[in-house]
């Protein structure tokens, strides 16, 4: 109704939904949704009584196989706490997945992996808008897992026997304020550079698309300073 215009009233548009087999709403959070006109458009006789049941049954049958109705007591997911989600092996496991998803589009001179025996003595500079700033490295719809959980790459990269500098360079994924002599400084002073840059939600999310694909703001020129 609001976006594509394909009916003109929320009256209308709860029929047409449950005449398409939508049983479900996710609402703005308005006091008067479209779902709720649901018992008018019943009294009018858009509907019938069989439809709305046949709608309502599998959202509560869903409910109930999950548990929502049982008390607390018979539902093992409530013993849960951080001992158990942050048990070593639920640690390693994550650990395992993040390292299947990487995608190495190129690896010239073989430069990675970085191994622990060839860095001390090494210096390394971590530079970019995502390389300590934990709000920005969650995607649309993820969960935001207690602070002390969450590794940055520079506290990941500082965790190695290395000598660790890290130039932000622009604080935020716009990148609109940069730091040009920052980054250089880090950059030409190492031997190895570690660049985090994207996007992040502050950039694209749901109904937030962009023009192009293009790293935005400063940091394409942030990535070609600390690569000359």
């Amino acid at each position: 109704m609001l976006g594509h215009h394909y009916t003109r009233t929320f009256l209308e548009t709860a029929v047409a939904s449950m005449n398409a087999g939508c049983n479900l709403e996710l609402s703005y959070g308005m006091r008067n949704n479209v779902f709720m006109h649901i018992p008018q458009a019943l009294a009018m006789g858009n509907i019938t009584l069989q439809m709305l049941r046949d709608r309502v049954r599998p959202l509560f049958y869903t409910r109930m196989r999950l548990g929502e109705f049982d008390p607390p007591a018979m539902n093992p997911y409530s013993t849960l706490d951080l001992s158990t989600v942050q048990s070593p092996e639920h640690r390693n496991l994550s650990l395992e997945a993040a390292v299947k998803s990487f995608v190495l589009l190129k690896n010239t001179r073989g430069t990675l992996p970085l191994r622990a025996w060839d860095l001390p003595g090494k210096r390394l500079a971590v530079v970019g808008p995502f390389a300590d700033n934990p709000r920005v490295l969650f995607g649309d719809y993820a969960p935001v897992p207690e602070p002390q959980y969450i590794y940055t790459p520079r506290r990941g990269l500082e965790m190695l026997p290395a000598n660790v500098s890290f130039a932000a360079g622009c604080h935020e994924p716009q990148c609109q304020q940069y730091s040009q002599a920052e980054v250089v400084g880090a950059a030409g002073a190492a031997d190895v550079v570690v660049v985090c840059l994207g996007t992040g939600t502050d950039v694209e999310t749901e109904a937030k698309d962009r023009r192009d694909l293009s790293l935005p703001g400063h940091q394409l020129e942030l990535l070609q300073d600390a690569v000359q």
